[in-house]
């Protein structure tokens, strides 16, 4: 397809069947995600036989996502989003089966790699948001990538509720204990991989690249301005927000555990959790089209306040720490869309690519510290202490928030 053949309603129909596509791979690759927030601290505690290593588990799959960020956006800007997104997630695949084997054997190194791994998956998923971004009009940028992030919440949530289900299964099968709910994950990432490839045609970025070739050859190019200092604050504020919200999170689960909660509440207040992160993206897509970008960041920032006192307050109590951690992705997700539309309308057309896989890399190597701290932070003074320390990353985004205004009303 040319792109002087791609008239104006032809194109929207292709945008729409991309978010459609999109969406749909998010499901699937939401699946992973969650079963890992569940099970991967407890696994790793387990595995290890030390609590203060539990936020391995979190911290690796972040870890691998930063370290494929780059070379997945890399991939996109060459080869286009449908090899990248497969890709992540196959590696992500071999992860999952390798989780399995290394608890059968006991290997924390092992089981370490695997969820490092694991992490390319959540790599893909990440890019799936801008790819949704890559056909779209700056009136509609931050709905269209929050429509693509709201569908992780029905893997995402899915993903905690099947590990009673997944466990029994697993044990029927001879499997390793608390690794049933992987059975699931494996059949969800196959199939992302087969849509990737086969349903998402045209490929959204290569599409997008022709498109402002043909304009550019045409005479009538309108290049977006390049806007480094709100780009670098979008890399900011959602990094800030990830950091917070991974190692708050990462701790809930054993932190709930002590408190003496049943793994089948863990599960639930993770996936109350998810829904948090992912069923009102599109709110927060709408609120930062009209009433703009960094208004909604500073929204997110105030959420997550919310979330940390909370937790803080109410630390002994499972239901105060399953309202902080709804708050606490509610946070992540304001900060999150608008904090991506932000970069990608921030960025000349061919610089996006770069700087969306450097706001990932940096995302997740945030959470990945994250998660390690909180560890050894939970072991110290106590989850209440944990959340009260959080609120330094917040008040750093809220002080820098100027930047996000540079050149344009926000």
């Amino acid at each position: 397809m040319t792109t002087a053949l791609v008239d104006p309603a032809t194109l929207a129909a292709i945008r729409r069947r991309t978010i459609w596509v999109l969406s749909l791979g998010q499901i699937l690759g939401g699946l992973a995600f969650g079963a890992t927030v569940s099970l991967g601290a407890v696994l790793a505690a387990e595995i290890s036989g030390q609590e203060a290593l539990s936020g391995w588990a979190t911290a690796s799959v972040t870890l691998g996502a930063a370290c494929t960020a780059i070379p997945l956006a890399a991939l996109a800007h060459r080869a286009g989003r449908r090899p990248s997104l497969a890709t992540g997630m196959i590696i992500a695949l071999a992860g999952v089966g390798l989780v399995i084997y290394a608890v059968d054997v006991r290997a924390f190194p092992l089981l370490i790699v695997a969820f490092v791994l694991i992490g390319a998956g959540q790599a893909a998923n990440l890019q799936s948001r801008f790819a949704a971004a890559d056909l779209a009009t700056d009136s509609s940028r931050a709905r269209d990538l929050s429509i693509v992030i709201w569908a992780t919440t029905i893997g995402a949530v899915l993903g905690p509720n099947l590990v009673g289900p997944g466990d029994a299964l697993g044990i029927l099968l001879g499997m390793p204990e608390l690794t049933g709910p992987y059975l699931f994950t494996i059949v969800a990432q196959g199939l992302g991989v087969v849509l990737y490839l086969v349903a998402l045609r045209p490929d959204p970025l290569l599409l997008a690249q022709r498109l402002v070739a043909h304009h550019a050859a045409a005479g009538h190019a309108v290049a977006h301005a390049d806007r480094p200092g709100a780009a670098r604050y979008a890399i900011l504020a959602v990094a800030g927000a990830h950091g917070v919200m991974v190692s708050v999170m990462a701790m809930t689960p054993v932190h709930l555990v002590h408190e003496g909660a049943a793994i089948e509440i863990v599960g639930l207040t993770i996936s109350l959790h998810i829904a948090g992160m992912y069923a009102l993206s599109p709110v927060f897509g709408i609120l930062a089209d009209r009433f703009g970008r960094v208004r909604t960041i500073l929204l997110g920032q105030a959420l997550l306040v919310a979330a940390m006192l909370t937790a803080a307050m109410g630390q002994s109590s499972t239901t105060a720490v399953t309202v902080a951690l709804v708050l606490l992705g509610l946070g992540w997700s304001a900060s999150t869309v608008s904090g991506a539309a932000l970069l990608t309308e921030a960025s000349a057309e061919n610089l996006r690519t770069t700087r969306q896989g450097r706001n990932d890399l940096t995302m997740n190597l945030t959470g990945a510290a994250g998660a390690v701290l909180a560890g050894v932070v939970l072991s110290w003074i106590g989850y209440g202490g944990l959340a009260l320390c959080a609120l330094a990353v917040v008040a750093v985004v809220v002080a820098f928030s100027p930047l996000g205004r540079a050149s344009r009303a926000n």
